[in-house]
């Protein structure tokens, strides 16, 4: 027995039954995998059924309206993501006949596609026998050899992707699912189940939890932002953001006040967190005079991209103009 086909004797054990295993078909592993990134697979599957339903193919996408693309993203955030979505399909249409390229090496030259997505596709779809090296791979190797040295740097990162490669074995595609499934379930950041390892007697680390070595992160930004919604009675006032930065081309509430309102109520504070920065926003729902840009609540829920940041505003904008209609 080796390390190898303990592992895929548990993987067929125990994979989860997703929807984007059934066929292995690499447009379906293409958006799960862009999906999945920095968002849980349990969270994003009610995302990837109702997108596949909307864009089932390349052609689909590639034609997508942007404003219908975005919409379909709402909740799911980093939406330069699905705007590479469109570009790469546009790409695959213009010289890859319709498809997405076989190879790992081919993948990587497609926007919004690195090292592991390309990878993953390849080696899923494409059964090429190369690696697909996420945090999960990282955190596996980590641990079952011990490696303390710096995952983020060039030689931790050599070390890892060398033992990686050295492990690939037959049938690829099963075994790179494996491990992530392996890195998902049982050997995860904290508190993993090594009791239930079945790799376990494999493992060199005394103290998985203290692996993988990371830097200590950065303190993010903290942004106060003051929020007005400003509303004519049944219609809220809507501003879209520039194409370029944070959260570009979608919806957000306005950040100045108008000269005139007609009252004032207060919508709360709420704080959002990105990678990177933190919004601590305080809102004030403000009646005015109707105006240009004034949008139903159906329109909004419907129609626009609003990013998640604002939604407790809008909610709360909602219950306080569906009252006074009643």
């Amino acid at each position: 027995m080796t390390m190898q086909t303990d592992l895929l004797a548990w993987y067929y054990a125990n994979a989860r039954q997703l929807a984007f295993r059934k066929n292995q078909d690499p447009y379906c592993i293409w958006i799960s995998e862009i999906m999945a990134q920095q968002t849980r697979i349990e969270a994003m599957l009610p995302y990837y059924e109702r997108f596949m339903a909307l864009y089932p193919d390349l052609p689909s996408l590639a034609q997508a309206d942007d404003e219908q693309l975005h919409k379909a993203w709402e909740g799911l955030g980093y939406y330069s993501r699905c705007r590479n979505l469109k570009k790469c399909a546009v790409q695959c249409m213009e010289q890859y006949e319709g498809r997405l390229p076989a190879t790992k090496e081919e993948l990587k030259k497609l926007p919004g596609i690195g090292e592991y997505t390309a990878g993953a596709i390849a080696s899923i779809a494409y059964k090429e026998k190369v690696s697909a090296v996420d945090g999960n791979v990282i955190r596996i190797f980590s641990r079952l050899y011990d490696i303390h040295l710096d995952v983020t740097k060039a030689a931790g990162k050599r070390k890892i992707s060398e033992l990686v490669e050295e492990s690939l074995c037959d049938p690829i595609e099963y075994y790179n699912q494996a491990l992530m499934e392996l890195g998902a379930l049982i050997c995860t950041p904290k508190s993993p189940k090594c009791d239930l390892c079945p790799v376990a007697r494999y493992c060199r680390t005394t103290d998985p939890e203290s692996l993988p070595v990371k830097p200590k992160k950065k303190e993010r930004k903290i942004v106060r932002k003051k929020i007005y919604v400003l509303t004519d009675g049944s219609r809220i006032h809507m501003v879209k953001r520039g194409p370029d930065g944070l959260l570009a081309n979608m919806y957000e509430f306005d950040e100045t006040p108008p000269a005139e309102y007609e009252r004032m109520e207060s919508l709360g504070q709420y704080t959002h967190i990105f990678s990177h920065v933190e919004w601590h926003m305080d809102a004030q729902m403000l009646y005015v005079k109707e105006g240009d840009n004034f949008y139903t609540i159906d329109q909004i829920e419907n129609e626009l991209a609003v990013p998640s940041a604002f939604m407790p505003f809008f909610e709360e904008a909602r219950e306080k103009l569906e009252k006074e209609i009643e």
